[in-house]
């Protein structure tokens, strides 16, 4: 059996490493356009920063290596410019051997996506796609003596090149035309992210794109979308990629630029797909496109299964776990965000917890800042997280159980482990499910900053003390500990809204409340959640 591969990063180089794995007999032959297989695309950032002093470490596996330990014929400077399914053959066109044709007979599509430019280019204008981009920068950077980089683009690729570029000593804009950065957040968490930029030195600008670049030789005139011009050394593209889909588009079917393919990876026969070139199916089971490096090297091990003869149970599912470093702050995600979901005419609920990341009484603890989002059945749709200790641990637990089907109800059961330096008895993940079974069994109804309305009569449980930080404007102060002595200066006509720090005090003021005879409701996630709310 002949299997030719075509691209040679996540996707290609482990369906071709899996494959001679499970198949010794096979001619495998990897057909990469790049002088480079293998490489470490999350990494080429931290490269930039000097995190990544070598960039020899940019490179996973070598032709050399794939050759010796796994008997792969690889091919780098060789792309492909035609396929011929008809007649089971691809041609190929190559540096050093110039245009020749290649038999197969199963085939691989794993091209993965080009950076969008939207029409933006020219000197010192680059994108980071593979190894060759990020060093042609880092060359641009040193020989013109760069002092400032304007990033567009508010991506992981974005903020982590911003980043990068902070720690280097450079001076850095970041640009993005959407209102938020890192679109897997919410609003209300995506300006955390925000200030953790700007607290590292990074402009951030949002609601602004890059319309034009001109200039040369490390001196260019950056022109916003709202007409504002800077001086920059070099400009980083981060703006989304696009699959990169050419060679099949006449043969195989499409979604929005990515191949659609069976739950076999098949788009024709004896022809598969993985990696950043496909679409994926959600959790609603809808076609998406989710370009990251863990999907893209399962599907590539499926592929080798599958062409192995291995029935394959790893469908095509893809929750999107994803997690992004910001200076101190680290920020991850799982799932659909709520414009997602409203997007998609999806019923919902949503609760947020503020825990500190290990137990409060050992000293060093940071508070975390969560949102669950969840059906009106319990199925658990999309988490975030944010905190500079232990906010990806979280994210983890909740994919693994989005994983498996899992509900609210089992995050209150999981049992995760234990000590004070590393968890509280009842972690974060188990607060969330705590929050959500209380909101679905209406043992505490619940609202959010958006649902205060002019009519209801929002009260305070804080201490005094806590006030100084601020409030929510008309609130009526009572402390928690003095409510049931002054549940006379309450109303029976309105809708009480009982606030708090972060929600806890609120949903017990809220049970004495209801048990008095009151319409109550808790103010999920307090003051903090409310104050994150003024920041949109």
């Amino acid at each position: 059996m002949k299997v030719v591969i075509i691209g040679g990063v996540a996707g290609g180089a482990s369906t071709a490493t899996r494959l001679r794995r499970l198949d010794e007999s096979a001619e495998i032959i990897l057909l990469e356009r790049g002088d480079m297989i293998s490489y470490a695309n999350c990494g080429l950032p931290y490269y930039l920063g000097g995190v990544i002093e070598e960039k020899s470490a940019l490179s996973v596996a070598t032709p050399e290596f794939l050759k010796k330990r796994f008997n792969i014929d690889v091919r780098v400077n060789s792309e492909v410019v035609q396929i011929a399914p008809d007649i089971h053959e691809v041609t190929v066109r190559s540096k050093k051997e110039g245009e020749y044709r290649l038999s197969y007979d199963k085939l691989v599509l794993a091209t993965g996506a080009k950076a969008n430019t939207f029409g933006l280019g020219g000197d010192g204008v680059f994108v980071l796609k593979d190894v060759a981009d990020t060093l042609r920068l880092d060359d641009y950077i040193l020989r013109y003596d760069v002092e400032k980089v304007v990033v567009a683009g508010g991506g992981f690729i974005g903020v982590e090149t911003a980043e990068n570029l902070i720690e280097r000593g450079l001076e850095v804009v970041l640009a993005e035309l959407q209102p938020h950065i890192l679109p897997p957040l919410d609003p209300e968490f995506s300006v955390l992210a925000e200030e953790a930029l700007a607290r590292g030195g990074v402009d951030v600008r949002t609601g602004l794109g890059i319309k034009a670049v001109d200039g040369k030789d490390g001196e260019l005139k950056v022109t916003f979308t709202d007409g504002s011009v800077t001086e920059a050394g070099a400009v980083v593209l981060a703006m989304g990629v696009t699959p990169e889909s050419a060679l099949v588009k006449d043969f195989a079917e499409l979604f929005a630029g990515a191949v659609k393919t069976d739950e076999n990876f098949l788009i024709a026969p004896d022809i598969y797909a993985a990696g950043d070139v496909i679409a994926v199916k959600d959790s609603f089971n809808r076609d998406t496109k989710v370009p990251l490096a863990g999907p893209a090297n399962r599907q590539g091990r499926s592929v080798a299964d599958n062409i192995a003869g291995i029935k394959d149970a790893n469908g095509r599912t893809v929750l999107g776990s994803s997690v992004v470093k910001i200076f101190e702050l680290v920020a991850a995600a799982v799932g659909k965000n709520e414009r997602q979901l409203k997007s998609a005419g999806e019923s919902y609920l949503k609760a947020y917890a503020f825990p500190m990341s290990h137990a409060g009484y050992y000293p060093g603890g940071k508070q975390l800042k969560l949102k669950l989002l969840f059906a009106p059945d319990g199925k658990i749709l999309g988490a975030q997280a944010l905190g500079e200790q232990y906010a990806e641990k979280q994210i983890d637990v909740i994919a693994a159980v989005m994983h498996f089907g899992g509900t609210v109800y089992d995050l209150e059961e999981m049992e995760l482990t234990y000590a004070p330096p590393f968890n509280s008895a009842k972690s974060p993940v188990n607060m969330l499910g705590f929050i959500a079974h209380n909101i679905l069994s209406g043992l505490c109804p619940t609202v959010y900053p958006e649902d205060i309305g002019a009519d209801d009569f929002v009260l305070d449980v804080r201490n005094p003390a806590e006030l100084k930080a601020g409030g929510i404007p008309g609130a009526v102060n009572i402390p928690l500990d003095t409510l049931r002595d002054n549940l006379d200066k309450l109303p029976k006509d309105k809708r009480i809204i009982v606030s708090c720090a972060v929600g806890l005090r609120g949903y017990l003021g809220v049970r004495i409340l209801l048990a008095h005879g009151f319409n109550a409701a808790n103010l999920s996630g307090g003051y903090t959640l409310y104050h994150l709310y003024t920041k949109i």
